[in-house]
């Protein structure tokens, strides 16, 4: 099969394709032709080594790809050959809290991910798509829709009406303004470019601010808000943003952190609330699930950047680490 693998890390030039054999296919497993995969931001940090777990040399990068069984090993029942899947994050996390001891095991760091076209996964950790997706959209799904459904869904209750600051527009923070609409709340989506307003207008944020365009953004979210604050922040800007998402912030309000990066400090006047953070991981394959299940339901569709072509993968790594793109970056079938 055709792949790319981690030959050396620190630099793109590192990502080099090859010739491989198949996956073998082995007990309880299934052998997933991959149609599409998308970047994270994650993927950049394995390739220079800064991921918190180090990478298994050789690695094949990305853990997020759709596609189609092609076999299925012993003892596989919940799937036929045929069926549209995507595999969850964490590929030992199925449902409930997340254990330390799963978090190690990841598709593109651990183990082999998806940039190739074979991949071999546990029958557990394979989940049906969305039939009204492409492979393309569909391979959206696997961290940054679940770590949107997450924030919005396992901590604070999301109740009609609530305001949900979401901050830029990568995939996550587009999934969560359309995750955030369909529970019926209001959206504070926070750009740093004026030009990507229509995108958040469209997926349905009532109120867009241009960070540089105010310095203090949270009084300008506070005043959207009539001087009360938001109930929930999806807080993709990290370490960074903290300080000032937590300013924005409505008594008994949730900060779901998504990434803890970057260099902020906090002050007492961005702890002036009655403020929950909730530090997150993606989500179980139960989560997976369940968020399928309401895209399905609503027809909803992520916002796709560009689809590259296999042989162009590493310009698609350009493209994203270049924060040029709106929505995901996608690298098609081989």
């Amino acid at each position: 099969m055709q792949t790319y693998q981690i030959d050396k890390f620190g630099a793109l030039s590192g990502l080099v394709r090859h010739d491989r054999a198949n996956p073998m296919l082995g007990q309880g497993e299934v052998l997933i032709q991959v149609r599409a995969r998308s970047l994270n931001y994650r993927d950049l940090l394995i390739l220079r080594q800064t991921y918190p777990i180090p990478a298994r040399p050789g690695v094949i990068p990305l853990s997020d790809g759709a596609g189609e069984v092609v076999a299925l090993g012993a003892g596989v029942t919940a799937l036929v050959v045929g069926d549209r899947v995507a595999c969850s994050y964490f590929p030992r996390w199925q449902s409930g809290r997340l254990d330390l001891s799963m978090v190690v095991e990841q598709f593109g760091c651990t183990r082999d991910g998806m940039l190739a076209e074979f991949v071999v996964a546990d029958a557990a950790a394979v989940v049906k798509t969305p039939e009204h997706l492409s492979f393309e959209e569909a391979c959206t799904l696997p961290c940054a829709a679940v770590t949107a459904w997450n924030a919005l869904t396992a901590g604070r209750t999301l109740f009609l009406g609530d305001t949900v600051l979401t901050i830029g527009t990568g995939g996550v923070a587009l999934f969560a303004v359309q995750f955030a609409k369909l529970f019926g709340a209001r959206v504070v989506a926070l750009t740093s470019d004026s030009q990507k307003e229509t995108v958040l207008r469209r997926l349905g944020a009532d109120e867009v601010v241009d960070r540089s365009q105010y310095a203090d953004w949270a009084t300008e979210v506070r005043r959207l808000t009539a001087g009360r604050g938001v109930d929930h922040v999806v807080e993709t800007g990290a370490i960074d943003t903290l300080p000032s998402s937590l300013a924005a912030c409505a008594a008994n309000a949730e900060v779901a952190l998504v990434a803890a990066l970057g260099q902020g400090a906090l002050d007492s006047a961005a702890l002036r609330g009655l403020v929950s953070i909730r530090r997150l991981f993606v989500g179980s394959r139960a989560d997976f699930e369940t968020m399928n299940r309401a895209i399905a339901l609503h027809r909803l569709r992520p916002v796709i950047d560009r689809v590259f072509a296999f042989g162009d993968a590493t310009q698609a790594y350009e493209h994203f680490e270049a924060k040029r793109h709106v929505g995901k970056v996608v690298i098609a079938d081989a």
